[in-house]
C-alpha cells in the first residue's frame, strides 16, 4: 500500500491505468482534503489517467478542531507567518517528493492546485521547488511573504490565478499584487477577477482551472 506523511483523500485514475499525471489539491484554512476533493470529482473524467491526491494540512486548526491548518492565521507577526509557512513547505515538499517516488512519474507531470490558505502554499512551495512541475491553479489566495519568495525562486511554472472580487475573507486586491510580483520575478501569471463571487470556488473557477490542466498536462 502507498504510504505518505500526510493524511490523503486520494481518487485513482477512471481509466483504471497506471497513473500518467497527479494532480494536488491543497485545501484551505479549516478545510480537509475531503473538501476539496470535490473539484477532483468535478475533474476526473475529463484527465482519465490522472491520480488526484488532496491532502489533510500537517496541523489541527486552532479555530476549527474539525479541519486542518498548513500554519496558524491568528497569529498576525509576519515573520512567525513566513516561519510557520516554511514549517508547512518542508512537510507539503515531502509529501510531493512521495508522490514522485511513489508514482513514478516526473515533476512535469504534476500539478498543483491550492484554495486559499492552500493556494498560498502552493505558490510558495510551487516557485521554490529546484524540479519544477508543470503548472499551478491558485484560487482565492496571496504570495504569503513577496521578499522571502524573490530571493528562493528556483521553478517557474505556468500559473493560472483566480479570486472573487467580494472575497472578505482574502482580499482579491492580492490577485493584482501577485500578478505584478510575479511577473517581476519573470514569471507570467494568468488571472481571472470573478463578479459576485466571494471566498469560493466558482462554476466557472472549476471549468477554467479543468481547461488549464488539460491544456498542459494532456
Amino acid at each position: 500500500m502507498t504510504s505518505y506523511t500526510l493524511d490523503v483523500t486520494s481518487i485513482s485514475p477512471l481509466s483504471k491505468n497506471k497513473p500518467r499525471q497527479a494532480i494536488v489539491l491543497c485545501h484551505g484554512y479549516g478545510g480537509d482534503g475531503k473538501d476539496i476533493s470535490v473539484l477532483a470529482i468535478n475533474w476526473q473524467r475529463f484527465l482519465p489517467d490522472a491520480i488526484f491526491l488532496c491532502p489533510n494540512a500537517p496541523e489541527v486548526c486552532s479555530v476549527n478542531p474539525q479541519g486542518y491548518q498548513w500554519f496558524d492565521l491568528t497569529i498576525e507577526k509576519e515573520e512567525v507567518i513566513l516561519e510557520k509557512s516554511l514549517i508547512a513547505e518542508e512537510k507539503l515538499n515531502t509529501f510531493l517528493d512521495q508522490v514522485f517516488d511513489n508514482l513514478q512519474l516526473e515533476s512535469n507531470n504534476l500539478a498543483l492546485v491550492g484554495f486559499s490558505q492552500g493556494c498560498m502554499m502552493s505558490i510558495q512551495a510551487g516557485l521554490k521547488r529546484k524540479k519544477q512541475i508543470n503548472c499551478l491553479i491558485g484560487y482565492s489566495g496571496k504570495v504569503i511573504n513577496q521578499k522571502h519568495l524573490s530571493n528562493n525562486v528556483n521553478s517557474k511554472p505556468k500559473i493560472f490565478l483566480m479570486h472573487g472580487e467580494n472575497d472578505t475573507i482574502v482580499s482579491p486586491t492580492h490577485l493584482l499584487e501577485a500578478k505584478e510580483y510575479l511577473k517581476k520575478c519573470g514569471v507570467n501569471a494568468k488571472i481571472k477577477m470573478f463578479k459576485n463571487c466571494e471566498h469560493r470556488i466558482p462554476v466557472e473557477g472549476s471549468s477554467l482551472g479543468l481547461a488549464f490542466l488539460k491544456k498542459n498536462l494532456l
